[in-house]
């Protein structure tokens, strides 16, 4: 099945995705497997439909500017950001609908989860 959007808070169905959809999601979680792509990835979704420039993103970092871009190129393999050059800078933003896609796939299996230990 194709995740789609849904409400806050509801997850979409209590079918099992499909492969193609698993892997699309594997690569996006792979993606989220280092804590520097994690805070990037959540400094530009906190920005909304509204993108950042490398130079706004490196600066609460102790990495390298390359390291920087080598991690937003990561996420936006993983299908997380969109990239869009506008002369010689690059500006990034949160691609809202495969972040949507996450949590309800999140919220699907915690709402699966009856709270007992396994």
């Amino acid at each position: 099945m194709l995740l789609t959007i849904a409400e806050p808070g509801r997850a979409l169905s209590t079918e099992p995705i499909g492969e193609r959809e698993a892997a699309v999601a594997a690569a996006s979680f792979r993606a989220l497997g280092d804590p520097v792509r994690l805070r990037l990835l959540s400094m530009i979704a906190s920005c909304g439909t509204d993108s950042l420039c490398v130079c706004e993103l490196a600066s609460g970092f102790s990495v390298t500017g390359p390291t920087i871009s080598h991690h937003l190129k990561v996420l936006r393999q993983g299908g997380l950001i969109h990239s869009d050059r506008h002369g010689n800078r690059i500006n990034y933003r949160a691609d809202l609908i495969a972040l949507n896609r996450l949590g309800a796939l999140l919220t699907m299996c915690d709402n699966r989860h009856d709270g007992a230990p396994s």
